[in-house]
């Protein structure tokens, strides 16, 4: 059986390397669940959802909730990325939209996780994404669907940093430009 390789695997080193300065942390984060939910907010079945899950769904645009270690984030009016520990397991949340009442996609596989954080990571993200990440304006509990670097990603900020949740073809192009441009931070 063939071992089992993250999109990003071949930048850990580079990635450590880069956040032996203190400024900024890089890492993957591999293998997380996503799983893609799409339900009517005000039905019964997005409240069965949100029983599942042990949080409600948010409501409010560009918003997260947590509940322990799962992540909600709001990507549309009737769309949520539940993100979770790569044991998650989505069979409860097909339960509660059975009948035709929503959706629930594992989307695992099409994505990694990046984590950016540190100091600088502000900074970092700044130099590719055009939305406004000071912490005032976009702080933890936010969620945004963005391009950064020219390329389609949904941020998720933290206390320590960001989460860049990137399509998993284009996770060796973004991990270079975040090497790349992680450069100036780095002396």
């Amino acid at each position: 059986m063939a071992e089992r390789r993250s999109p990003a695997a071949a930048f850990a080193g580079r990635f450590e390397a880069a956040s032996a300065s203190g400024a900024l942390k890089l890492a993957e984060i591999p293998f997380l669940a996503h799983v893609n939910v799409r339900v009517d907010p005000a039905s019964q079945a997005a409240e069965e959802v949100g029983a599942a899950l042990g949080v409600p769904l948010p409501t409010e645009p560009c918003t997260a909730a947590r509940a322990g270690d799962l992540t909600v984030a709001w990507l549309g009016p009737d769309e949520w990325l539940v993100i979770g520990s790569e044991g998650f397991r989505s069979e409860l949340l097909r339960k509660a939209v059975d009948g035709g009442q929503g959706s629930v996609v594992d989307v695992s596989a099409q994505r990694t996780t990046l984590l950016v954080a540190g100091p600088k990571a502000r900074d970092l993200l700044s130099h590719g994404c055009a939305i406004d990440l000071h912490p005032s304006v976009f702080g933890p509990g936010g969620c945004a669907q963005t391009t950064l670097a020219r390329t389609q990603v949904v941020l998720l900020p933290r206390e320590d940093g960001y989460l860049v949740l990137v399509r998993s073809s284009f996770a060796a192009y973004l991990s270079e430009w975040l090497l790349d441009a992680a450069t100036e931070y780095l002396r």
